[in-house]
């Protein structure tokens, strides 16, 4: 049976309660605070010299995330990685024949701009004391190698990967995916630069493999 998109959700609040980071739900808060209904807007610079600004809906992010070395506006989104393609034999393609090493998933990247634009506003309102990030939580069918990513846990009979990339190493690499859609992506070789692993489990974060530092350090 498929899982509503709010599973992504919950993986996160259950993966953010498991390394113990004090964090509001942008929702609830919303709720509480603004009426029913109510919408925020936020203007972009003119398309063109001499036409109006453009005005769009300024979209909530899903959560605060607060910590001693700074506190994160996070974006979630969830995205499914496929299980490895298999020969006729039934053998996996996962592994490089030649290296005998993992393959690197391909990971969707792609976000709304405005996701992006939204964020900005709200970096910008929350102060110096707040960065925005963007938070990929991959769904994977089967327990991916380690080799793949840094950070994996499992939820409710799924496992999860996780991804950060801050708004602003995001947005200077961001290409055009969907003009109609106003959707954005980066490059692979991008998204292996600019996201980092979010907050390991301290067991797990000595000896990382390619020495990223995570985004976010908890209490």
């Amino acid at each position: 049976m498929p899982r509503s998109p709010q599973h992504y959700e919950a993986a996160f609040e259950r993966y953010v309660r498991s390394r113990r980071i004090p964090y509001v739900s942008v929702d609830e808060a919303r709720k509480a605070l603004l009426p029913q209904d109510h919408v925020l807007r936020y203007e972009c610079s003119p398309a063109a010299p001499g036409s109006s600004p453009a005005s769009h809906t300024l979209k909530s992010f899903d959560y605060v995330l607060y910590g001693p070395g700074g506190n994160l506006l996070i974006e979630v989104k969830g995205r499914r990685v496929a299980p490895p393609a298999k020969h006729r034999s039934g053998e996996s393609h996962a592994r490089d024949p030649l290296s005998r090493r993992p393959r690197r998933a391909t990971l969707q990247s792609w976000v709304g701009l405005d996701d992006v634009e939204s964020l900005k506003v709200w970096q910008r309102l929350f102060g110096p004391q707040f960065k925005a990030a963007f938070v990929f939580l991959y769904q994977c069918d089967e327990q991916p190698p380690d080799g793949l990513f840094q950070e994996i846990f499992d939820h409710e009979g799924s496992w999860y990967a996780v991804r950060a990339a801050m708004l602003d190493d995001y947005a200077a690499v961001m290409k055009t995916r969907s003009p109609r859609w106003r959707t954005v992506h980066v490059r692979t070789s991008d998204f292996e630069r600019i996201s980092q692993p979010l907050a390991p489990a301290l067991e797990h974060m000595p000896g990382a493999p390619d020495g990223r530092e995570p985004v976010f350090t908890p209490y």
